[in-house]
């Protein structure tokens, strides 16, 4: 066969069978002899043949395909798929990832126009990763992981936000930090931006500190942006002793930035994290940070999507995943401060 797309024919022609005949074989019909049926099969797999998507779909009403649709393949989305292709298995359906690319991030209702492009005639139902806008109006069965503000009507999957913001705050005050900066992700009308600085700040109110509004600030989608914000922090004419990070990639670039400007972690500057991404584990020192199971989040998005699709009810819309603290090499206490910290028991060593 040459390098074209095979089709239906070609099949046919090769196993001396009708078109009708291949595609009953296809679609599992009866009516065809088992010697047939084999036989056919048999070329499908020399041939490497497979069905158009969109003629399936018009067919069964039904393409057997759930679609992801990420903003960009960055090591959370990477995580994140690891765990759906792992929940995809036996299910009886295929994935297939839609990337915008970083340059539409900004874009509000994206993923909204490439859902209703995509619906019907490619995928039966989406998982979609940090959505700009939710609808529950959408035509495909759809779940969100990591949802916007205001999301109701829309099944979701998180994790504990604003514990493990708590956790990484408690952990930088315990050590006697008291000037924690905190660098924000983007947008802020992200459930999970508002729920961690939230979280950053309720630690600080109960250990009676206020929050410095100098301290706060955002980071950026590229990596430029965020070592400007990053940069700001640390040229401050009082700098913060420790800065938590909303996500890792974050916390890695204050690290490369600290460097740059002479400064030791964490003898200078102590840094957490949070998403527990395979980078953290590599960076010298390695990154403290809070762990959400980014795998099972993917996980149980496919879960719920399967079970919508099947056409019953989920029993729970909103699953909320656990987070915990990793503590590894790149807090200590504060320059000033050298006498011992009592660890926290609750704690769990990475």
């Amino acid at each position: 066969m040459s390098n074209s797309r095979v089709t239906i024919r070609d099949v046919a022609a090769q196993a001396a069978v009708s078109v009708a005949t291949v595609s009953k074989v296809l679609n599992d019909r009866h009516g065809v002899a088992a010697s047939t049926v084999e036989r056919v099969r048999a070329v499908i797999a020399e041939l490497g043949y497979e069905s158009s998507l969109v003629a399936r779909s018009l067919r069964n009403h039904r393409t057997n395909v759930i679609g992801i649709l990420v903003w960009d393949i960055e090591p959370f989305s990477a995580e994140l798929l690891k765990g759906a292709a792992r929940a995809i298995r036996g299910t009886g359906y295929e994935l297939v990832v839609y990337s915008a690319g970083r340059e539409g991030a900004d874009q509000v209702g994206w993923e909204r126009r490439y859902l209703s492009r995509l619906s019907g005639t490619l995928i039966d139902g989406a998982v979609m990763v940090t959505p700009t806008v939710l609808t529950p109006e959408s035509s495909a069965p759809v779940v969100a992981v990591d949802p916007r503000v205001g999301g109701q009507g829309v099944p979701a999957v998180d994790s504990d936000n604003f514990h493990g913001a708590q956790l990484a705050t408690e952990h930088l005050i315990g050590l006697g930090h008291r000037r924690i900066g905190f660098l924000g992700r983007p947008p802020r009308d992200l459930e999970s931006a508002r729920r961690r600085e939230e979280g950053y700040r309720s630690a600080l109110e109960a250990a009676g500190i206020d929050a410095d509004p100098d301290l706060i600030g955002v980071a950026g989608y590229d990596e430029e942006t965020t070592r400007d914000a990053a940069r700001r922090l640390l040229l401050l004419p009082e700098r913060p002793t420790a800065i938590f990070a909303a996500n890792d990639l974050s916390a890695i670039a204050i690290m490369d930035v600290a460097l740059t400007l002479g400064m030791r972690v964490p003898a200078d500057l102590s840094i957490v994290g949070f998403d527990n991404v395979p980078e953290s584990r590599m960076t010298q020192p390695a990154l403290t940070t809070i762990d959400q199971p980014i795998q099972l989040m993917g996980q149980r998005a496919i879960e719920m999507l399967v079970e919508m699709l099947a056409g019953r009810e989920l029993a729970e819309p909103h699953v909320r995943l656990p987070t915990r603290l990793l503590v590894r090499d790149s807090c200590a206490v504060p320059p000033a401060r050298t006498d011992d910290v009592r660890p926290d028991e609750r704690l769990e060593t990475g």
